[in-house]
Formats: structure tokens, sequence, C-alpha cells
């Protein structure tokens, strides 16, 4: 059985190859840590099965064979992906393993292949499952920072993001409340809000990011500004006029 490793871990390839060799069941024919560069040398190589992995720079597994096209050889994909998307691996019956790969679960593996060069076995819709992975990517649950990093000088402080009151800019520089005191924070305003979930904060001046939890009252102003007070009984932030209804909706006002 003629082999092929894509993997841009270059330690997980080499852990592979070697389990491979070991076997005495597989020869591996080319490798690449470069998805890229690997599409070609699979054209050249025509492999029986591919060990690719899922999550790579510039080129995912599945963008890989979508770009290969026909004829392809039988994947064996290697993922650190959550249980969640492996369900769909199931389903279809296509190979894949857990990383770090398990000796035993790669012979398991290859005996799968064996058969299904034999043709004892029909091989997994490929096309299925890259359709269904891509839905249950898509619809994931996008993962929100629960800590952020403060550096003064040569030290870092993490910060719990939900126990910060608001971020705010000041002369270019962003800062983040939490417990009395402003830490400095390597991200701007327009960042943060890109990267915080969006449920527990919200924007309401050009330079302030507030967390909604923290908010005690809320009081119209003049110019049809609002005024927020925080529950630390101190802190009043204004709330820019263009942003009002939202922050009201967003209150349930």
């Amino acid at each position: 059985m003629r082999a092929y490793l894509v993997d841009d871990e270059e330690l997980a390839a080499t852990r592979l190859r070697r389990l491979l060799e070991e076997t005495g069941r597989v020869q591996v024919v080319g490798e690449n840590n470069d998805p890229v560069k690997a599409l070609k040398q699979i054209r050249n190589l025509h492999p029986d099965v591919l060990f690719l992995d899922i999550e790579m720079p510039g080129m995912s597994g599945f963008d890989l064979l979508e770009k290969l096209g026909e004829p392809q050889p039988l994947v064996i994909f290697t993922t650190a992906f959550d249980r969640y998307a492996l369900d769909a691996f199931k389903v279809n019956s296509i190979g894949y393993l857990l990383k770090p790969v398990n000796a035993d679960h790669l012979q398991r593996a290859l005996t799968k292949l064996e058969r299904i060069l034999g043709g004892t076995e029909t091989r997994g819709d490929l096309g299925a499952l890259l359709a269904q992975v891509r839905t249950m990517l898509a619809q994931r649950e996008p993962e929100y920072p629960a800590r952020i990093a403060s550096r003064v000088g040569d030290r870092v402080e993490f910060i719990n993001v939900a126990e910060v009151t608001h971020f705010y800019s000041k002369d270019k520089v962003t800062f983040a409340a939490s417990a009395g005191k402003h830490h400095i924070v390597d991200f701007t305003i327009a960042e943060l809000e890109e990267k915080l979930h969006p449920g527990h904060w919200i924007r309401i001046h050009r330079s302030t990011l507030l967390n909604i939890d923290a908010v005690r009252e809320l009081h119209s102003w003049f110019g049809g500004k609002l005024l927020i007070k925080l529950k630390d009984g101190r802190t009043e932030l204004s709330v820019a006029r263009e942003r009002a209804a939202e922050v009201r909706a967003k209150l349930g006002v």
C-alpha cells in the first residue's frame, strides 16, 4: 500500500511516518508540511491512500481534496477535531485518526484500507462527508476568550473578561477597567468588539465597549444621549446619541 502524508506539524508527520513504517504494511512514497506543494506531488505520485491533516494554514485538508479532483486516493484524516465533528466521519464510513495517533488505531485503519482496496468493503462517500462537516463547522458556536492579556514591561497579567466592566481608549491606548484598576491591553476597541461575545458586550461609544452585566442604571441625558451607571457605584459612562437606540434594545428598555 503506497501512502502520502500531509501535515503542517512536522513532529506529527514524523511520528506518523515512523508508526506506518513499523507496521510493515505501508510504503510512504512522499510527505509535505505545505498542503499547496503537496497537491502537485500527490497528482504526480498517485498514492493509494492519503493521510491528511484537516486544519492547516493556507489550505485545509478539505480544500486540498476539492482541488485534487478525480481520481482521488483513499483518505485517512488525521485530526484534533472535537467529537461532535467525528460523528460525520462515522456516518460516512470515512477513516480518521485522532492526534496523537495511536498505534493500535492505526493498525485498524490500515486493515480497513486493505479491505477497501481488496474490494471486500465499500469506500465511504467523501463528497457527502465534506459537505456535512463544512455545514457543521459553519454552525459551530464561535469561541470567545475568557481571559485577556495585559502587558506591563516584561510582565504579562491575565484579566478575566467577565470581571472587566468596560474597555475604553484614551490617547490611542486601550484600557480594561476591572475592580477599580485600569489595565493596558494590546487591542483596539474595534478588535475587542469582534473578539468578545456580542451577547455580553456592546459598543456604546466609538471609544467605549461596555460589559452589559456591569450596568446598574440607565438614564436619559441631554442631546438624545444616555448615561449609564455601573454596579461599582462610582463609574458613569455616556452613550453616543447614534448608539442610544441599540443600547436601549440590548438592555431591554
